[in-house]
């Protein structure tokens, strides 16, 4: 082997940065649950302050302020020995509402990571690993992940750029949500549009009973329900939207959802998916968004469509060109890409 020490180096100082963000994400994990963030976000602290005012071990509070620091998410001041967090770090870190907020990605990765013994074997055996069969803090950390985003866009930029939409739900509209998971999307439009009607549907019913409790805790359980159901056999017609929210390359036969949702629209109804970014030609997504999209999609995304009819695992990934096949192939003869982010495609579907 003929080694070139400098790749050899620049390949090692990766690995440096990588294994750091590996265990520093149950860093982050616990300064969330615990408050730490939060109750940092008052000023400068010394570890014995935030232990105090937290409830928490001063050593183990002392150690992690330390990997907080080395990480760039917290300030060290060398001369008082406190510790600080600039704006910036207490609107990612503490500010729950934020559409900045990342502990939840957090909860995501380490939520996912739990299920990699199992992933070992569905990879030998070509099987499917269900989304259900994942640890339940997968769940929770998937709803705190996508409702900054959802909040910052959903309402101002998705539903705006779909051609009369906004006036339909401001008007009353009837609305379903599919793969609503947790019911952030569904209660964020709910909130919103309050002459429309909406009703959340999902597969797991622990998500279910989830967002039920929190659609009575936002006060719009009267025009919001939640119902467990699949997104080819959900009930209902004559809606004026469907959402699909980071939802439809997860499903094993995304066709089929599609030829579901096409009659169960009303005429010159509107098929909203939100998918994640990408390109369509792979080289085109080898970058750190794409990372993290191919990464979730291989412990999360792939094996909950291979655990379902046809398997077809788009992937997290797809594209463009795929999922306008999907919905082309599903009896939709309109297909738009509507508006983007960095991290979202949204398209605007119509028979």
């Amino acid at each position: 082997m003929a080694i070139d020490m400098d790749k050899l180096n620049a390949f090692m100082g990766r690995f440096v940065v990588d294994i750091g963000a590996a265990l520093h994400a149950g860093t982050v994990v616990l300064g969330d649950q615990l408050g730490l963030y939060k109750a940092l976000a008052d000023g400068p602290m010394s570890p014995a302050d935030l232990a105090s005012r937290t409830q928490t071990d001063e050593r183990y509070v002392r150690e992690w302020l330390s990997a907080q620091a080395a990480a760039g998410y917290v300030e060290y001041d060398a001369d008082t020995r406190q510790f600080h967090m600039t704006e910036e770090q207490v609107f990612a870190l503490a500010t729950e509402g934020s559409p900045a907020f990342v502990p939840g990605a957090f909860q995501v990765a380490l939520g996912a990571l739990k299920a990699v013994p199992k992933l070992a074997g569905v990879f030998r055996t070509g099987l499917g690993f269900g989304w259900h069969q994942h640890d339940p803090l997968l769940f929770q950390g998937t709803e705190r992940f996508f409702r900054p985003g959802y909040a910052a866009n959903l309402v101002t930029n998705w539903i705006p750029a779909l051609d009369g939409v906004e006036s339909c739900l401001k008007s009353g509209a009837r609305v379903a949500d599919v793969g609503c998971g947790h019911g952030a999307s569904t209660i964020l439009m709910a909130e919103a549009y309050p002459e429309s009607r909406f009703v959340g549907f999902d597969y797991h019913a622990p998500s279910i009973d989830w967002a039920r409790q929190v659609a009575a805790e936002a006060g719009v359980a009267d025009r919001v329900s939640f119902e467990v159901a699949s997104a080819k056999d959900f009930p209902g017609g004559d809606y004026d939207l469907v959402a699909f929210f980071d939802c439809l390359h997860d499903m094993g036969d995304p066709v089929g959802a599609s030829r579901h949702v096409r009659a169960a629209l009303k005429p010159g109804g509107c098929w909203m998916i939100v998918e994640p970014f990408a390109h369509d030609a792979l080289q085109d997504n080898l970058n750190p968004v794409g990372r993290i999209f191919y990464s979730a999609s291989t412990m999360i995304c792939t094996p909950a469509s291979r655990s379902q009819e046809v398997g077809l695992a788009l992937g997290a990934q797809a594209g463009e060109r795929r999922l306008r096949t999907v919905v082309n192939d599903g009896g939709f003869r309109q297909f738009r890409r509507a508006t983007e982010t960095p991290f979202n495609l949204v398209f605007e579907a119509r028979p």
